[in-house]
């Protein structure tokens, strides 16, 4: 099932940039060969008969968050393609294929070149694909995002997340702490966001701990 897993998701990949990308016959040839490349890597170092085994926090840290991953779902504010490039990037990284979903997410922005999602989508895909570490051109990624949109709650979210990643809590807890003074009490990710931020202990304490109503 493994291989079968993998070529479909390649197939669906490739389909998907040939009729979203816009790309010239040269891109996409490139990005075919680097699927092809993809899976002869895995046809050579992986094992997908072999069960599973735990992984060091380092590994672990690249890998995909689901919950963030929803979170990312629900704080989007494009649609149509961009809504499919975000969607096949988050399939690419749950897959493993980081690269791929790196040069996903930048062929979704040559198109959308405003796109908070899809440049926090390109600051995740670099994040993963750095397992979870943070390069100079996830960070831009992020910042770019917050450029285009302030209000954006994506490029807070998912910068302090991978701080938070790599140990960084105190300066995710500000980031966050930011981003949670500013979001609606109604909103579908605030439960998450609090739920991180007093993971790492970071919850502002009047949000721990309310103020008792003053007596008439």
């Amino acid at each position: 099932m493994g291989w079968v897993f993998i070529i479909v998701l390649a197939a669906v990949a490739f389909g998907a940039l040939r009729r979203f990308g816009h790309l010239p016959r040269t891109g996409l040839e490139l990005v075919g060969a680097a699927l092809l490349i993809g899976i002869a890597g895995y046809a050579w170092q992986g094992s997908p008969a072999q069960p599973g085994n735990p992984v060091t926090s380092r590994e672990a840290a690249g890998k995909v968050d689901a919950a963030a991953m929803i979170a990312q779902r629900r704080m989007r504010t494009g649609a149509g393609d961009e809504g499919a490039w975000l969607d096949m990037g988050d399939a690419l990284n749950r897959a493993g294929a980081t690269q791929e979903a790196v040069l996903a997410m930048r062929s979704g922005i040559r198109d959308h070149r405003n796109s908070p999602d899809l440049w926090v989508g390109l600051g995740n895909a670099l994040v993963a694909h750095g397992d979870g570490l943070m390069s100079p051109a996830a960070t831009f990624a992020f910042q770019h995002a917050a450029n285009l949109s302030p209000q954006h709650p994506g490029p807070p979210f998912f910068y302090g997340l991978a701080l938070a990643q790599q140990g960084k809590t105190e300066e995710a807890g500000d980031v966050w702490r930011g981003l949670l003074a500013r979001t609606p009490k109604d909103a579908p990710w605030r439960a998450d966001l609090e739920a991180r931020l007093t993971a790492i202990g970071g919850m502002p304490t009047a949000v721990l701990k309310p103020t008792a109503p003053t007596k008439p």
